[in-house]
């Protein structure tokens, strides 16, 4: 149960071909937001080849799972399968693969661009409510079912040339299965598609994306599912197992989730989405320097002497707000802060709004709480001290960042055990502990009480403004 080795590929520096701007492309329109689907194969590829160089002894590993970013789309061409489960080992992924997609630019979770389609698939189930009661959720723009029925409508070419639809997750499942792997029900159920209830495809929800849709999907299978062995590209290029098996993929939330072991009571936080608004806040305010970012946070005030922050420079989806919003401590709306105080505003502003929604959802800080930090930013003990003053609570942080990564791995090992029944809490009792990372300071429930108050109200008022564009 502990991590022996860690590896990765940043898709701007290793693969600049593709033209990625923290791996993705940003379309003129603002709300289309996508990513090459070639450069997360030929990734893959690069990881694989750096562990081979490094000496891994893939004939060790048993069992084998991983986690994709939630709400991205891939769209595989028809004969794509005969293409998947005839791989040679003597060439890479990227270079089989390469006529497989009918889009080849793939809509990713950032993208914003399907109102109509949410507005029309709410319309034909009855409305948002009603959605909601079906689905788990109403109608998002990021969600699958939406980016598939704008690609129907606007690129009916394209998906009819398609045979079958996959999450990242399970796009990265297929790749070491040599065959489609179906999508697990915890990252299904942020499609706008999947019956919460009977975890399988809503029928209405299908319909009304577009035709032909079940049959593309496939039937959606259990999380925990073993889904079958290894493909024999990786048992003769790599040297796996024959019979390493592959366990179902899912979100990189829920993998998050997984990694982190959460108890009761406990509050996980995930500096994931966050993490793009505060590197462009770091580069502007701080030289492009943690460190300078980490000095602005020590020498400001907790409460910041009152200036707030909003930062959404891609479109959220709590709260539905873009751009950005700074406010004196007079609640005038200001255009630009002093860079220490933008830092400090930017931080506090995020772990507020985590806050405040997670009280509107019914959560409450107790006596025994935790707050388990994931995510890049949870090495930033300068960050972590703020998410401590900001939630009253004592914040721990495991021994790797990467928590999709460990609960992947914690995930392929409980796929092993699952057909015996035992409960995921079992299989990873043995893990590490996550240890201590920050504690509130002194007087910061005061401050933050008083503070809380103001930053909801003053979300209100910009939300109430016209797209949550400033006045």
């Amino acid at each position: 149960m502990n991590v022996f080795y860690e590896d990765s590929v940043h898709f701007d520096r290793d693969l600049p071909e593709f033209g990625t701007q923290g791996g993705v492309h940003v379309h003129q329109d603002g709300l289309t937001v996508t990513s090459p689907v070639l450069m997360w194969v030929q990734a893959l590829d690069i990881l694989l080849e750096k562990m081979r160089a490094s000496g891994f002894d893939f004939s060790r590993v048993l069992a084998l799972s991983g986690a994709g970013q939630q709400h991205g789309s891939i769209y595989w061409k028809a004969g794509a399968s005969r293409v998947l489960t005839s791989l040679s080992p003597d060439l890479p992924l990227h270079e089989q693969l390469q006529a497989c997609f009918s889009i080849r630019d793939c809509p990713v979770w950032m993208d914003s661009s399907t109102t109509a389609q949410c507005r029309q698939l709410e319309a034909a189930v009855g409305g948002a409510q009603a959605l909601s009661c079906l689905t788990g959720s109403r109608a998002y723009e990021r969600f699958t079912g939406n980016q598939i029925a704008k690609i129907h409508q606007q690129n009916p070419e394209a998906y009819s040339h398609t045979e079958r639809i996959s999450l990242v997750s399970s796009f990265a499942a297929s790749l070491f299965l040599g065959s489609y792997c179906p999508i697990d029900y915890s990252d299904g159920s942020g499609m706008n598609l999947l019956q919460i209830q009977d975890k399988v495809w809503a029928q209405a929800c299908l319909g009304a994306c577009a035709p032909h849709l079940e049959e593309k999907l496939g039937p959606p299978v259990p999380s925990c599912s073993v889904v079958g062995p290894v493909s024999s590209y990786y048992v003769q290029r790599y040297g796996f197992p024959p019979g390493c098996k592959v366990v179902a993929f899912t979100g990189d939330n829920p993998a998050s989730l997984a990694g982190m072991r959460l108890e009761e009571g406990d509050i996980a936080v995930s500096f994931k989405n966050g993490s793009l608004m505060r590197e462009k806040i770091r580069d502007e305010s701080a030289s492009g320097s943690w460190s300078e970012f980490s000095k602005a946070l020590q020498s400001t005030e907790m409460g910041n002497g009152g200036s707030l922050g909003f930062y959404f420079d891609v479109k959220e989806i709590t709260p539905e707000m873009i751009g950005r919003h700074r406010f004196s401590p007079e609640n005038r709306e200001v255009p630009a802060f002093p860079a220490d105080v933008e830092i400090r505003a930017l931080i506090e502003g995020q772990f507020m709004a985590k806050r405040i929604h997670a009280e509107g959802l019914g959560y409450r800080v107790l006596p025994k709480t935790k707050i388990l930090a994931t995510g890049g930013a949870s090495h930033n003990r300068d960050m972590l001290q703020v998410l401590a003053d900001v939630f009253g609570a004592p914040v721990y942080v495991i021994d790797t960042a990467n928590s999709a990564c460990v609960g992947s791995a914690y995930r392929a090992f409980h796929g092993l055990a699952a057909g015996t029944g035992v409960p995921f809490s079992e299989v990873v009792k043995f893990a590490p502990s996550p240890r201590l990372a920050a504690t509130p300071s002194p007087g910061a429930a005061q401050v933050y009480a008083a503070l809380l108050p103001r930053y909801a109200q003053l979300e209100q008022r910009i939300l109430s403004q016209p797209q949550g564009l400033p006045e």
